[in-house]
This record gives structure tokens, C-alpha cells and sequence, in this order.
């Protein structure tokens, strides 16, 4: 895997995520209680032998950029880096990125000079552990000019993606982006030409992106220079280069998410809570998942009900009640809490007790969570500064809501408590 370079596209504005984007890029949002989004692609990318890696930023990296450069650094004696691409204007270009095609073809001439045979353009919002050698093995033995790697779908959830339509050999013929009605209809495949039981393949009769590919470097290179008014990867390059080049489509059959919408996102931290089988699970010694190191305490958990839940480091709870719910890096949990099948996103720094306790008497609230409080299907953002007696639980099941001023919102009936806010004692949401 010396000879392929990793490109990893987290430019984009996360709007469907805000406001967990609103502070951030969204490959930064975090995940699991200590990882970040962007741990996903890179630590697939290192248990795969690939150490070669571009991350490509734009909106909010600052602390995406930090989190990179604290996490990630090999040793001076390999060829390995994780380099940040950030979008910039130069003497050539006034814009910033327009696109996921744009946004490598701003960077070409930098990506180009990597010693390398192949480029693999991975995303920053996708949940799945994936071997990319097996990926890129296929694309060389097929002697594919570009690989897309595909999952097979059922037919309620095509349309949310961009389809593809191969034939008995592997080859892409026809792709088609989130098709509905007879265009859906119309690009209908067996799937069991690509290795599904038939049974499975009478389920999922559809064949998705997962936006993954692996080009060949002169392919990459051709496309972005002959076609400089295309700027999105899925929606134009690739139906381009099914037209032109061998372009094959690669299996993979296992958990993958695309991390897009908030439910999503809350959903697969949910999932992780799970004892008996969950989609997916940090706890794979074959294929670990990295992020930074904190050196954080042990948590301190003082006569505490816990049930299904993930606690990080550094977390101080005391007479709470936690169920179905992920607990993030130093979070403060006061007594008589009760938190059910929520996320909270923890704290990037300590309070003291001492600070604490003069926060209190001054009539201000301290960091975390205060007592007697009830949490429901919520989403805490970090830094949150949550009163006494709140109540955050969505009471009359309101779908959508922007309450930015008041430190909170509700997307797809979760409510979310945005970074740094101040929810005052008392509260009901």
C-alpha cells in the first residue's frame, strides 16, 4: 500500500448536521464520547497500511485541524503523514472549494507530486470498518482504470443515493443520482452477479455508491484537467468516467452509514450502546479505531444506576441514573440525574470544585449537568451548561425548532443543546 495516497474529503458545511457544524467541520463532530468522525476514515486508512493521507478542509477546521495534528504523527523514519489541505485563495483561484471534484482539482498540484499509483477518495462522514487492501486489490487485478466500492440496497432506501448499474463482468454501465419512480425502476439489477445469495439479492435489488474510489493517478489527474466545469465527484466525474474508462464496482457487504442528518448520527450513537450485537463496535482488537490521546483520570462513578451506556474518561458522576445513553470526556453529572437514551458530548476542559462551588453561590451555573434534572433522546453539546431542576425531554414531540438564542434545537424530534449554552435552572424543553 506504499503506492497509494489517501484523500480524504471533509470540506463540506454539514448543514444537515448543524447545529452540531455550527462551531465545527463535520468531520469533527464527535462521536462514541471520545472519538470524532474524522477518526473513522483515517484509522481505516492506517489499519489498512495505507499512511499516505491528505484530509481535505474548508468550513470550521480549526478544531478539526488541531485534533489531526495532535493525533496523528508517524515516525520521522516512514513516509507516512496526515497532512491537512485547507481551501485557500490564490493568484489563480478568487473561490473556495465548489465541490468534492473541485475541491482535490484545487489541490492537484500538490497531490500529484506524492509518488504514488493510485488515489483513494474516502469521506469524513461515513461510520464502517473497512480493509482497503482487498479494495484495492480488486481494482488492480480488474485492471480498472477507477473502482467504486458499492453496497446493495433495498428499494426504500435507493433513492437516497446515487445508483449504479453494472453488468455480468463487474462493469459500471450506468449510474444514475437518486433516482425516484421508473428512473429507479429502470436501473434495477440482480445483485447476485456480484456475489449475493439470492434470497438477499430478491431484497436488495439496487446497487449504491458508498462514495469510495480508488483511480488510477493518471485517471484522476485526466478527468479533473479535461473536465474543469465538473465539480462533484458523484454527481458528474464518475457518470463521465463510466463513459470513458474501465470502471468496475466493488462489494462490500457489511455495516456502513452515511453519518449525513442528525437522526442518523444520533441513531448510530445509539446503536453503540448496544450489548448483543450492535451495527458496530470499537472494540475490534483487529482493526482498533484511533483518536487523540487526552491522558484524561479514571471516571469517578459515586452509587450510580447504569444501563447500557458508554462512559468516557474523565467523567465525574454521582447518585445518577443512566440508561441507553453515551457519556463524553469529562463529563459532570450531579445527583439525582436521570439521562435515558441521550448523548451527551462531554467537556474540552475541567472545572474545579472550587469553582464550582463559588459558581453556585453567586447564583451562576458551572459546567455539565446540575441536580434533580431529567434528560430524554437529547443531544448535549459540549461545554453545556445544563441548571438544576431542567427538564429536556421534548414534550410536546415537536419535530422542528430553532431556539438558537435560548441555546437549543430540535431536528427530527431530538433536541439538541448547542456548544457553550447556558440552559438556566428550571427549565423544561
Amino acid at each position: 500500500m506504499r503506492n497509494v495516497l489517501s484523500i480524504i474529503l471533509g470540506g463540506g458545511q454539514g448543514t444537515r448536521l448543524f447545529p452540531l457544524t455550527k462551531l465545527r467541520a463535520k468531520p469533527a463532530v464527535p462521536l462514541a464520547g471520545k472519538y470524532r468522525l474524522i477518526d473513522i476514515p483515517i484509522s481505516n486508512c492506517i489499519n489498512s497500511g495505507i499512511q499516505k493521507i491528505y484530509v481535505l478542509t474548508q468550513f470550521n477546521s480549526a478544531s478539526l485541524n488541531r485534533h489531526i495534528n495532535l493525533t496523528y504523527q508517524f515516525s520521522p523514519f516512514s513516509e507516512g503523514f496526515v497532512e491537512i489541505l485547507a481551501a485557500q485563495k490564490t493568484l489563480e483561484r478568487s473561490d473556495w472549494f465548489q465541490g468534492t471534484a473541485d475541491a482535490v482539482r484545487q489541490y492537484i498540484h500538490s497531490i500529484k507530486e506524492i509518488n504514488v499509483n493510485e488515489y483513494l477518495i474516502l469521506s469524513g462522514d461515513h461510520l464502517y470498518r473497512m480493509d482497503y487492501r482487498t479494495f484495492i486489490e480488486y481494482h488492480r487485478e480488474k485492471k480498472a482504470d477507477l473502482t467504486i466500492s458499492v453496497i446493495p440496497v433495498e428499494e426504500e432506501k435507493a433513492s437516497d443515493f446515487g445508483l449504479l448499474k453494472i453488468d455480468e463482468t463487474g462493469s459500471i454501465k450506468e449510474f444514475s443520482e437518486k433516482p425516484t419512480g421508473d428512473a429507479l425502476q429502470a436501473i434495477k439489477v440482480d445483485t447476485t452477479i456480484l456475489g449475493l445469495a439470492p434470497e438477499e439479492a430478491v431484497r436488495k435489488p439496487f446497487i449504491a455508491s458508498m462514495g469510495i474510489y480508488v483511480f488510477n493517478k493518471e485517471t484522476l489527474i485526466e478527468l479533473l484537467k479535461d473536465y474543469v466545469n465538473q465539480q462533484d465527484f458523484g454527481k458528474e466525474i464518475i457518470p463521465t468516467a463510466i463513459g470513458r474508462y474501465n470502471v468496475k464496482a466493488y462489494l462490500y457487504n457489511d455495516y456502513w452509514e452515511d453519518i449525513g442528518t442528525i437522526e442518523s448520527f444520533y441513531q448510530c450513537n445509539m446503536n453503540l450502546t448496544k450489548y448483543d450485537k450492535p451495527n458496530f463496535s470499537f472494540y475490534d482488537v483487529k482493526g482498533p479505531i484511533f483518536t487523540r490521546q487526552r491522558f484524561l483520570p479514571p471516571c469517578k462513578i459515586l452509587n450510580t444506576e447504569l444501563t447500557e451506556s458508554m462512559i468516557s474518561e474523565g467523567c465525574i458522576i454521582e447518585k445518577a441514573i443512566i440508561r441507553r445513553s453515551i457519556i463524553g470526556i469529562r463529563s459532570y453529572i450531579s445527583e439525582n440525574v436521570t439521562i435515558e437514551d441521550s448523548l451527551i458530548l462531554g467537556a474540552d476542559y475541567f472545572e474545579s470544585d472550587e469553582l464550582r462551588s463559588l459558581k453556585l453561590l453567586s447564583g451562576n451555573i458551572p459546567l455539565g449537568i446540575g441536580k434533580n434534572t431529567y434528560i430524554k433522546r437529547a443531544i448535549i453539546d459540549k461545554n453545556a451548561r445544563i441548571g438544576q431542576n431542567v427538564k429536556i425531554l421534548n414534550k410536546e414531540n415537536v419535530q422542528e425548532a430553532e431556539r438558537d438564542k435560548e441555546g437549543f434545537w430540535i431536528k427530527d424530534g431530538i433536541v439538541i443543546v448547542t456548544k457553550n449554552a447556558i440552559i438556566p435552572d428550571g427549565t423544561t424543553i
